[in-house]
């Protein structure tokens, strides 16, 4: 719902989102509640007032991930189990043994439950002004606080007869995030220049828990998705708390009316900070990626009306994790911290991007090629308990280097009628063997990234003549890997899908999709649950199977 003008000048805007889904392998629910609410108001002549609201609370029982050897063994639809009583048994062999009964390869290939509950808010109130005639700006606070769990029905641990006996656990991660910020930026038009700089502030405090629950056994939970109380054994509880600043500053100059040049640099400062609450091995300390001189130039030269080239490059750095999972404060011991605080260096990656682009009423195309240097690639290995007592921690690894060019075109070649097709090479691999500190080098110099592609594509034919509405669109991706030695290799694949509509009148519109049209069996998502340095076998459990043939109809009422 959107106001329009209110008489005090005001605007409103409105949205609610209801959403229920099944899953379409195992089973279960997906349940999403989402409400927006924007405020506009100006105040006076050179500011206004822009309020902003999101709330979202979501549901959902997750689908399991499978390895190639699981999809080999169960099939393509294979998932959580729904009878918590064998649940309950295969939970009692994987404690204590025995054999597993059919159709189970092994007692722990599935379990009852997994997935979680989210619950946010976000809210910023915006300022812009208008200092002068070429003078402008702008300042936004914000406020981002998180509520949620994550969770999974664990056949590994028991629950006690206290808290209620079954063999199987409710094994959580529960986290909060209380994120405060503020952006500030100003924005200076002399006509050839326009000089653009900011601030940002961020605090971010994130608490992260471990936590086991107990089930009543032979009792079905009514529901699993839920925020438990009372666990019978913490695990960790732990604080974190990150604060950044960055800066920066950037023109644009029109040099001639064929020539525009960018410049700019940034810089950024984060300091990580965690204390350990509960934990057998806790960790305290804090950590810092700082670089004052990220820079970024860039240069788009106009040939004539219908042609332009263009070239940039962009320096840019990420700051560390801080988090139990991953990250420097990952390092299962205070000394494996303390071992690599000061040698450990930030990510970063040098950009370089250069093309060509053409346009008329009819054809548009562009042609970019690219190189990305990455740095300083952080990477958690095994490191001798002899030397600090640790058995995990982040290193230093080398270098990736990416290389690629990507083309897209699209015509419309005749009324109604459009044919876009786009194409991208990628040839990204790893610089440099890795080796582990304490351990037997890794040889991954040369080895193509982990679920990276090297070739995708895309085609499309669409028809709208402002009644009828449809189109045919076909998505390729090559093969690709989840293995750093590149023995376990996802095949590459084919996505069709089709869609039609018809407006009945400026109010009143119905729409028909469908979705993977030849009902291809394919990996949609890999790394879900990390990668692996190797799994010849497929045995290791990240992936995520595409979706089958999908029908959708959605009728939109306009009013």
């Amino acid at each position: 719902m959107n106001s329009g003008d209110l008489p005090w000048g005001g605007r409103l805007a409105v949205s609610y989102a209801h959403d229920r889904q099944g899953k379409w392998r195992g089973w279960g629910k997906q349940v999403q509640d989402q409400v927006n609410a924007k405020y506009v108001q100006p105040l006076g002549d050179a500011v206004k007032s822009t309020t902003f609201l999101n709330l979202i609370d979501r549901r959902e029982d997750d689908y399991g991930d499978v390895s190639l050897a699981r999809l080999k063994a169960y099939g393509y639809k294979f998932d959580n189990i729904r009878d918590f009583a064998v649940a309950e048994q295969l939970a009692t062999i994987v404690q204590n043994g025995g054999t597993p009964p059919a159709p189970f390869v092994s007692a722990d290939d599935a379990i009852y439950q997994g997935g979680g509950v989210r619950r946010d808010l976000l809210a910023y109130e915006k300022l812009d002004y208008a200092i002068g005639p070429r003078l402008s700006g702008f300042t936004t606070g914000y406020i981002h606080l998180d509520k949620g769990i994550g969770t999974y029905a664990s056949p590994y641990s028991a629950t006690p007869a206290a808290f209620g006996g079954s063999p199987v656990s409710v094994s959580a991660l529960r986290y909060a995030i209380n994120r405060k910020g503020v952006i500030s930026r100003l924005k200076f038009d002399t006509g050839d220049h326009k000089i653009e700089g900011g601030i940002w502030y961020e605090r971010n405090a994130f608490d992260q828990g471990s936590y086991l629950y107990g089930l009543q056994k032979g009792v079905a939970p009514s529901e699993f998705q839920k925020f438990y109380t009372n666990p019978f054994k913490t695990n960790f509880y732990n604080e974190y708390v990150t604060n950044t600043v960055q800066l920066d500053i950037s023109d644009t100059w029109q040099a001639t009316s064929a020539l525009r040049l960018n410049a700019g640099v940034k810089g950024v400062v984060s300091t990580n900070r965690a204390h350990s609450v509960v934990s057998t091995k806790p960790i305290d300390g804090s950590i810092q990626a700082k670089n004052w001189f990220l820079p970024t130039v860039g240069a788009l030269y106009t040939l004539d009306e219908n042609n332009e080239v263009f070239a940039d490059y962009t320096r840019n750095m990420a700051a560390f994790v801080a988090s139990t999972s991953s990250g420097p404060f990952s390092s299962s011991s205070q000394a494996g911290f303390d071992f690599i605080r000061s040698g450990l260096k930030p990510e970063m990656t040098n950009t370089f991007e250069g093309g060509y682009r053409f346009h008329d009423r009819d054809l548009q195309m562009s042609l970019t090629g690219y190189y990305v240097k990455f740095s300083n690639r952080l990477l958690a290995s095994s490191i001798s308990a002899t030397l600090v007592g640790n058995q995990n921690v982040l290193q230093n690894v080398g270098s990736v280097s990416s290389r690629g060019v990507e083309a897209a075109a699209n015509w419309k070649f005749a009324p109604g009628w459009s044919l876009y097709g786009s194409y991208a090479y990628n040839d990204a691999t790893y610089d440099d063997d890795v080796q582990p500190l304490g351990g037997a080098v890794v040889a991954t110099k040369g080895k193509q990234v982990v679920a990276s592609p090297r070739n995708v594509g895309s085609a499309e034919l669409n028809y709208d003549d402002g009644t009828v509405w449809g189109g045919v669109n076909a998505h390729y991706r090559s093969a690709r890997y989840y293995s750093y030695l590149n023995d376990a290799k996802l095949p590459g694949a084919v996505n069709v899908n089709l869609s039609a509509g018809y407006r009945f009148s400026r109010m009143f519109d119905v729409q028909f999709n469908l979705v993977n049209v030849f009902d291809k069996k394919y990996i949609a998502s890999t790394g879900t649950a990390g990668f692996v340095t190797s799994d010849p076998n497929g045995t290791y459990t990240t992936l995520q199977t595409a979706a089958p043939r999908q029908v959708f109809g959605t009728v939109r009422v306009h009013f």
